[in-house]
């Protein structure tokens, strides 16, 4: 609950003891006399804190009867359960300009404790003031904290004797609130939680009646009822099956012109106590029992009313002083109803997040993040079976001419039509998804013959007929079958988007089966996994470095090392002509353990030199998320300096968190106890949401360098740089931009607030000796 909320309570508490501006009683004068004259101080008080003011119940050596509240130094007392001590309130900054400290009764002394009413809310203060400052110890004026028990029993004696007739005992109502809290945030059921809450209004109130629910409001904001619990009448079949229906969905009032209805439109209670000749009682449904009396009371969340409590029927009938004895409970429920609402509404938004994640807004087919779930499934799924899966990739001819020579709405009813025809074309548990543009995916299971893949452009060949016009296209298609071609996902779009091109090229209009690309691809892996072993156990593998340059200072922050496999036959191989073949492979593993300990070698050698560089290496994701990368990393870092593991800085693809989202942000949580900082490399090419961006903890994001390359001539791309760029500082991440190959890219990212950057501009990556000369000369430069 708020500390507004408690303040509420807290002065409702106040009021009710009746005791605010009443006259002097000696029975509290008694006591403040006592304290003067112990204490010896000229001013002892029992000061009572009301909305905007303090309130003398008795005073000795004051003549004001009250203050504004923003004066009183008793408000600070009540907001401790300690007792409050100031000795010299000149020298305190929070009152040395108060009116009082430098006006009359020029207070430099002051010690309070706070008196509670009898429920247990702080109300006020017993104090002790001085003209002169005064040291003293809280032990010192134990016979205060006495005296201050004895005006809390005197408060209590007082309410007691007094006329309590529309008041709630508190105890009761302290349990109600409890219990409301309790249901509403154990129980899911809203009805559930509004039943509890009803049956504690009527026993509170003695009502026989009651109803409470929310209060909504159509598109024109008229407000309507949605019954939470409503009072079992049952007063015929009728009525009793109204009455579960409650239960089951929900009661609607709409009528406004009637008690419930003045009720929900206006900011008090609504008192009724002659119902039958109130003219704004409006009608009741046959044979609904009498109603005497009314009362409708909205609640509030903040300062937005959300929903409505009616009683009906109580001895003696209602008042609004009840309406104020139910605010404490009625304040806790409107929260716990918005609280309720919020979390209705966050569901409902995550839903339309991962709608909107998951499927294409235009054709409401699954998207590439979609499709890649569905296409993991099938793979999983054929392989259990030992079946095939053909993957088709559909490129419309022609599509491109209908947006250039119309219009995009043109092309967008088209692409809605498209989609339309290749679902219906297709078997129900086949997949169908959109890339993008005119581009579709197909993940058709077990085919047995061709016709299918004959059917789908036959659909897409009928004429289309949108925004008055009729259009006729034709689709070309590339298709690879798993397992013939057992490769990743990622490869087997790949292939199948290469025959598509072979398709295009062979006339349109057709279908074409990967098959000679796949054949020199799959010889070329072969090659690698092959002579990868040789290599590494002959030491033909070497780190290349490339600098990171602190763009602020100009000088080496550190390198990135990049791997070169210095081929017997072929020369100095790039990373792109043998890392995408090992990966999945224990060879993985096996060059990740390699580039790891190269590295930590680096650092030492740095480290021995007094060089302050960090390293940064790109990890395999497949080696990343299997079981044995821990201990890998593990066993490169036992016996390192705490200084020198925190120069290790561990790139990890941006793609490769979508992989396995747990698996990853559990094994960086492991890395960065090992004292290695984490990079997230590419950053802006995948398709993670902010709340990844969130949980992956992180050290330092890398902006891809297909956006900064082009970010002066593309300023989409610039955007984007800027926007990851703002991301990262408002989430506390370093901030690295590869690719700058010009100074001009260079000072542009400078001014956008980049920190650290890397690029042909600087040097491409070259061997360990030539980095740390090319280093050298830099830093001389600079």
């Amino acid at each position: 609950m708020t500390s507004g909320w408690i303040e509420k309570r807290r002065l409702t508490a106040l009021k009710r003891l009746g005791i605010l501006d009443t006259a002097p009683e000696e029975r509290f004068d008694r006591l403040t006399n006592i304290v003067s004259r112990i204490y010896d101080v000229p001013v002892a008080l029992i000061s009572l804190i009301d909305d905007d003011r303090q309130w003398f119940k008795s005073k000795q050596g004051l003549k004001i009867t009250e203050t504004p509240r923003s004066q009183a130094i008793c408000d600070y007392t009540i907001r401790q359960d300690t007792m409050m001590i100031v000795e010299d309130a000149t020298r305190d900054v929070r009152f040395r300009d108060n009116p009082l400290i430098t006006g009359p009764p020029y207070i430099r002394f002051y010690a309070g404790i706070p008196i509670r009413e009898p429920s247990g809310f702080r109300i006020g203060s017993l104090c002790i003031i001085d003209t002169v400052p005064r040291k003293v110890q809280e032990m010192d004026l134990d016979l205060l904290r006495s005296i201050a028990v004895l005006v809390e029993d005197e408060i209590e004696r007082a309410y007691l004797a007094g006329d309590h007739e529309d008041l709630i005992a508190v105890s009761h109502l302290n349990r109600s609130i409890q219990r409301a809290q309790n249901i509403f945030l154990t129980r899911d059921s809203l009805h559930a939680a509004f039943e509890f809450v009803l049956n504690d209004l009527l026993s509170l109130t003695g009502s026989r009646f009651g109803f409470i629910g929310e209060i909504l409001y159509h598109p024109d904001h008229t407000p309507y009822l949605k019954i939470g619990a409503i009072t079992n009448l049952a007063w015929n079949p009728g009525t009793e099956a109204m009455y579960q229906e409650v239960g089951r969905r929900g009661m609607i009032f709409e009528q406004n012109d009637n008690l419930l209805g003045v009720s929900m439109t206006t900011d008090q209670a609504v008192v009724a106590n002659d119902f039958c000749s109130d003219p704004r009682r409006g009608g009741l449904p046959d044979m609904h029992p009498p109603i005497s009396s009314f009362f409708g009371v909205p609640i509030y969340a903040g300062s937005e009313r959300v929903g409505l409590v009616g009683l009906a029927n109580r001895d003696g009938g209602y008042s609004e002083k009840l309406a104020e004895e139910l605010e404490p409970l009625l304040q806790t429920v409107g929260q716990l109803i918005e609280r309720k609402r919020l979390h209705r509404e966050k569901n409902e938004h995550k839903k339309d997040l991962e709608l909107a994640a998951n499927y294409d807004s235009l054709t409401g087919l699954p998207n590439r993040r979609r499709l890649t779930e569905l296409f993991e499934q099938e793979i999983v799924e054929a392989d259990r079976r030992h079946g095939i899966v053909s993957v088709c990739f559909i490129d419309l001819d022609g599509f491109k001419e209908i947006n250039d020579r119309i219009d995009h709405v043109a092309g967008d009813s088209v692409l809605k039509v498209v989609a339309q025809r290749l679902q219906a074309s297709l078997r129900e548990h086949d997949v169908i998804a959109r890339l993008g543009g005119d581009e579709f995916v197909a993940i058709l299971r077990d085919v047995k013959n061709e016709s299918i893949f004959e059917r789908m452009l036959e659909a897409i060949r009928q004429p289309i007929n949108v925004v008055g016009q009729v259009f006729t296209l034709s689709a070309s298609m590339g298709i690879t079958v798993y397992p013939d071609d057992r490769v990743d996902i990622d490869l087997l779009l790949r292939h199948a988007d290469q025959a598509m091109y072979a398709a295009k090229e062979s006339g349109k209009n057709q279908f074409r089966y990967f098959d000679l690309e796949s054949h020199v691809l799959r010889k070329e892996r072969d090659l690698v996994l092959e002579q990868a072993p040789a290599a590494l156990k002959d030491g033909r593998f070497e780190l290349y470095l490339q600098p990171k340059i602190n763009l602020k200072d100009k000088t080496v922050a550190g390198f990135e090392a990049l791997i070169r496999w210095n081929h017997h036959e072929r020369g100095v191989l790039a990373p792109t002509a043998f890392l995408p073949h090992l990966e999945h492979t224990e060879l993985a593993a096996d060059v990740g353990r390699f580039v790891i300990a190269a590295a930590m070698e680096m650092l030492d050698q740095w480290f021995r030199q007094g060089l302050p560089y960090s390293l940064s290496i790109n990890l395999s994701p497949s080696h990343f998320l299997s079981g044995a990368f821990m201990s890998d990393l593990e066993s490169a870092l036992a016996g390192r300096d705490d200084a020198l593991k925190s120069r290790l800085v561990l790139e990890i693809l941006e793609t490769t968190t979508l992989d396995n989202t747990e698996k990853v942000i559990a094994n960086l949580a492991e890395c960065r106890a090992l004292g290695v900082q984490i990079s997230l490399d590419d950053f802006g090419t995948g398709y993670s949401s902010l709340d990844y961006f969130r949980r992956l903890n992180v050290d330092e994001i890398k902006v891809d360098r297909s956006f900064v390359s082009e970010m002066l001539d593309n300023p989409d791309d610039e955007l984007i740089v800027g926007a990851i760029i703002g991301l990262s500082h408002n989430f506390g991440r370093r901030i690295v931009a590869e690719g700058i190959e010009t100074r001009e890219i260079q000072d542009r990212l400078i001014a956008m607030g980049c920190e650290v950057g890397q690029g042909f501009y600087y040097t491409r990556p070259i061997p360990h000796e030539q980095a740390m000369e090319w280093a050298a000369r830099f830093s001389a430069g600079a």
